[in-house]
């Protein structure tokens, strides 16, 4: 009889092509995945992992498994999430991952919720970029997710997965004080033609949002500072090295120094949650989502914050 720790050990290999990545994803030791390997050989009888210069590969028969694996893996999620749903109470553990601004603006509401309504339900968070998380949850090392997309640029969502949107999350342009636009109630992007820029990092997908968007309106935009946080970015604004864009989730208090203008174009994100469709029927997937629907509700002034 096979084990279905060792082959989730092997689909954790197939996914993600070494090792140390496969222990990574599944929060265990390289030894841990590499004895856990060494049994699974030994039950099939022939090797599924072969050298590949500093790193390994999977044999014929580990593909072959491997595709097994995954097909297991997920019918297995097919039963926990009938037999969740058979019983109807929100219980065991969930893994949620999420940006950094949903991570200090909406999850610490939703998991007071969670943990108000559903005391049996453990939730474990990840503060992770929206497309990681997403690829996380289509490997299974997360249930759920939250990710984001923008007004005029949406983010690919796989096949695999199923969406909810939860708030619309609307930004500033942050300018140092003594900016020549800092007393002005509103502006265009256009006028910041000739600023110095501080963004996200290269190859994420807010970085190519703010770079299209600037192309859009003709700017070639001068990047002058790449940080990964918001609040690192508001210091260097303070500091009067460039401007940013400015989200309102998770903000909190501006270092004194900058100044917050409106967009006259009305420049948004769409925060949403999404997780794997074999899961729709889990009873924690549905009280993660009403606890976070609820909590952006509030955010938004909706009915939830009377």
């Amino acid at each position: 009889m096979l084990n279905l720790e060792r082959l989730r050990t092997l689909d954790a290999l197939a996914r993600h092509g070494s090792v140390s990545a496969a222990a990574d994803g599944l929060h265990v030791t390289t030894s841990a995945v590499s004895q856990q390997m060494a049994k699974l050989e030994r039950e099939v009888g022939q090797p599924l992992l072969a050298r590949n210069g500093r790193g390994i590969r999977l044999t014929d028969a580990g593909r072959l498994l491997a595709d097994h694996a995954a097909r297991i893996i997920s019918q297995v999620e097919r039963a926990q999430a009938d037999v969740e749903a058979q019983r109807g109470r929100a219980v065991g553990r969930l893994r949620i991952g999420a940006f950094p601004t949903a991570m200090r603006g909406l999850l610490p509401q939703a998991l007071s919720a969670l943990r108000t309504d559903h005391p049996q339900l453990r939730a474990r968070v990840r503060e992770q970029e929206p497309e990681e998380g997403m690829a996380a949850v289509v490997r299974g090392d997360l249930d759920l997710a939250l990710a984001i997309d923008w007004h005029n640029k949406r983010m690919p969502v796989p096949g695999e997965l199923t969406r909810t949107h939860l708030l619309d999350d609307s930004v500033d342009i942050a300018v140092p004080a003594g900016h020549r636009l800092a007393d002005r109630g509103q502006i265009s992007l256009a006028e910041l033609a000739d600023d110095d820029w501080i963004s996200w990092n290269e190859g994420q997908f807010c970085h190519e949002w703010l770079v299209f968007t600037l192309r859009g309106t003709g700017i070639e935009p001068r990047i002058a500072h790449i940080a990964e946080e918001h609040h690192t970015q508001l210091a260097f604004v303070a500091a009067g090295l460039g401007v940013c864009v400015a989200p309102k989730l998770g903000r909190g208090p501006v270092p004194p120094g900058v100044r917050l203008l409106p967009v006259c174009d009305s420049v948004r994100r769409h925060v949403y949650a999404v997780w794997r469709a074999d899961a729709d029927r889990r009873p924690t997937i549905r009280a993660a989502v009403e606890a976070l629907s609820r909590s952006a509700a509030v955010l938004q002034g909706g009915p939830e914050s009377a």
